[in-house]
């Protein structure tokens, strides 16, 4: 009689030794500019960032700090579907916060003047 070896070959992450790693959530924005900026230079990337868990205060020093190195990290897309195809790609929860549009009001020099 011959003994049938049958080898279980299983997905990653059904081992119950192996820790599963648990994508948090992120958001994916264009930054706003700088008060110090007049232009639009650099706005048109996509960041994509990751939410910090509750933040504790430093006893020795009274700065915010964090045991989660995630929230350190802030990833630049080009454009806000490469931003959402790596976060899919990634199994990342996401929210996708929309730049809302500048409204510009033409003015002239003169205007300061008229009564």
């Amino acid at each position: 009689m011959v003994a049938h070896l049958v080898w279980d070959q299983r997905v990653a992450g059904s081992n119950p030794a192996t820790p599963t790693i648990v994508m948090k959530k992120a958001k994916i924005y264009i930054p706003n500019k700088s008060p110090m900026q007049s232009g639009n230079g650099k706005s048109n990337k996509w960041i994509l960032e990751f939410e910090t868990n509750d933040p504790t205060k430093n006893p020795l020093m009274g700065w915010e700090s964090s045991d989660d190195t995630l929230s350190e990290l802030k990833l630049e897309f080009s454009t806000k579907e490469l931003a959402i195809d790596y976060a899919k790609k990634k199994k990342i929860d996401f929210e996708i916060i929309e730049p809302k549009k500048r409204k510009t009001v033409k003015k002239s020099y003169a205007d300061n003047f008229l009564i």
